[in-house]
């Protein structure tokens, strides 16, 4: 079922010219009746009824609105000109927004690729692209966005870990881009048949299940600290091969292997240590 565009008369002088028909007509019976012709009276009666029935064909379309036209359970096309309208009045119209809309899912509760529950929510911005489709092809496509919309944020839920753990792996924390995009293609898939295009899919709620929260947080915490700690023993480590490298290059003093591993030692703790280091002077010699 694909959406067909149908012509429809302006509906202010289609009003005018059936208030004047009625009129008109209501002139002709009147003066057939004093006539006396029966013959007369019953095409003005008839003629009367229809344009009353034809009233019945009026209908208000607003911006960014359509109207989907049947008779008599078949579609016969799609009106989107705006204002009052007028068609055949045995069309049936129903009304169909084309406005762009937004929907906000609650906070689903699923587990994540890694087996952890999570508490996820997203935002879903769409709009009706095919009436007809949007009509004729679900039964209430309102609601066939809101089901098929948290559908599609538990599958992504499930497919992604919470956390990166490995160089380039996809996380839903840390690729909030990616993420969206691919709920944005899964929506396009699973809505394409209801006539709705989605303009934008993103997350806005990611956290962990209050049951694991903490628990979480302190892997967080220690993740973080290893980090820190590696990054510092790297810095260190050059900074200590800057530092003999100057020495020697500058001729400042002569080291043998086990002043050079004390040094080291001693570099090391200073540069590494999260607290700050008490000098020790040696008064003697340096083999003292």
């Amino acid at each position: 079922m694909r959406e067909q565009e149908r012509t429809s008369l302006p509906g202010i002088p289609m009003l005018v010219f059936l208030i004047l028909l009625l009129i008109a007509t209501g002139f002709v019976l009147v003066g057939a009746a004093r006539a006396g012709s029966v013959a007369a009276v019953i095409a003005s009666l008839l003629a009367g009824i229809a344009q009353i029935v034809a009233l019945g064909g009026f209908y208000m379309i607003e911006p960014n609105q359509a109207a989907v036209l049947t008779l008599f359970g078949k579609y016969v096309g799609t009106v989107k000109a705006q204002g009052l309208r007028w068609n055949n009045p045995f069309f049936s119209a129903k009304k169909v927004s084309l406005r762009v809309r937004n929907f906000e899912s609650g906070r689903l509760k699923v587990n994540e690729l890694d087996g952890s529950p999570i508490e996820i929510a997203a935002v879903v911005v769409w709009r009706v692209v095919d009436s007809a489709e949007a009509v004729f092809n679900v039964d209430d496509y309102e609601s066939f966005v809101q089901i098929q919309s948290e559908a599609a944020i538990r599958q992504i839920a499930t497919s992604y870990p919470y956390d990166q753990h490995e160089e380039g792996q996809i996380a839903l924390r840390s690729h909030a881009v990616e993420i969206s995009r691919s709920l944005g293609e899964q929506l396009d898939e699973r809505l394409t048949s209801a006539g709705v295009d989605v303009i934008e899919a993103r997350i806005n709620h990611l956290a962990y299940a209050p049951e694991i929260a903490q628990a979480m947080l302190q892997r967080q915490q220690a993740n973080a600290v290893i980090a820190a700690r590696t990054r510092i023993v790297e810095g260190a480590v050059t900074m200590v091969e800057m530092a003999l490298d100057q020495l020697k290059s500058r001729g400042v003093v002569e080291l043998d292997d086990e002043r050079r591993a004390q040094m080291v030692s001693n570099l090391l703790v200073v540069l590494c240590s999260d607290r700050a280091t008490q000098p020790v002077v040696n008064t003697g010699s340096i083999h003292q």
